[in-house]
């Protein structure tokens, strides 16, 4: 089974999926990983931001794969290649670069195998903008969280302080998240929308548990 969990930045969808996957005895799949890897490969190899061709070159040149503890659904590494980046792909820079590459068609494209090959491979919890829409149409569950502006921006700030990367800056923050939605939003190619069967859940004023257990929910009785 796949549960596909959509939103925009900010949203608590990492945190949800990774409780969600736990619950259920699931894998959790953080797509957004892989667009931060080969956001941080291309500014590594000094490509373009706005090269479509050449960050599809890099996207096909690379195999991106996870590090898990036996036992725990959640991948604690990621690597690209041979390059561990698991820090390296959790900081403002990365923040800023991984809109345009995610928009990019030719690294959506070289990466929609790979996210499909991984999770056609056994029950996963998937978390992304285009999951619902694009990679998994056919998942057994869609869910579409999202929540307030200023919500998101606070949730961002408090990620970033308790991790020690990023900006703890709330305007910078705030600033950041309204310009990747704007980004994803209106992208040519697979834009952050939701899909016409999600479920749309708006965490704002929910306990986080509560969102977690009524997706958890959706899946026993899709089950």
């Amino acid at each position: 089974m796949i549960i596909a969990i959509d939103g925009p930045s900010g949203a608590g969808k990492s945190t949800v999926a990774k409780a969600v996957a736990k619950e259920l005895g699931f894998s959790c799949l953080d797509t957004g990983a892989m667009y931060r890897a080969i956001a941080w490969r291309a500014l590594q190899n000094g490509v373009a931001l706005d090269d479509n061709e050449a960050l599809g070159q890099v996207a096909r040149s690379y195999d991106i794969s996870f590090g898990h503890v036996e036992g725990d659904p959640v991948p604690r590494r990621v690597f690209i290649g041979d390059d561990e980046v698991t820090d390296a792909i959790r900081t403002a820079e990365i923040d800023r670069a991984v809109s345009p590459v995610s928009a990019a068609p030719a690294v959506r494209e070289a990466l929609l195998d790979q996210q499909r090959r991984i999770g056609n491979g056994g029950n996963y919890v998937v978390e992304g903008r285009d999951i619902g829409t694009v990679v998994f149409p056919d998942a057994a569950v869609k869910v579409f969280l999202t929540a307030s502006d200023e919500e998101r921006a606070h949730r961002r700030v408090r990620q970033n302080v308790d991790r020690g990367i990023g900006s703890i800056d709330y305007d910078e923050v705030l600033a950041d998240l309204r310009r990747r939605d704007e980004a994803d939003s209106s992208r040519a190619t697979a834009p952050l929308r939701a899909a016409d069967d999600a479920v749309q859940i708006d965490s704002t004023s929910h306990y986080i548990e509560e969102v977690i257990e009524q997706i958890c929910e959706l899946a026993r009785s899709s089950s």
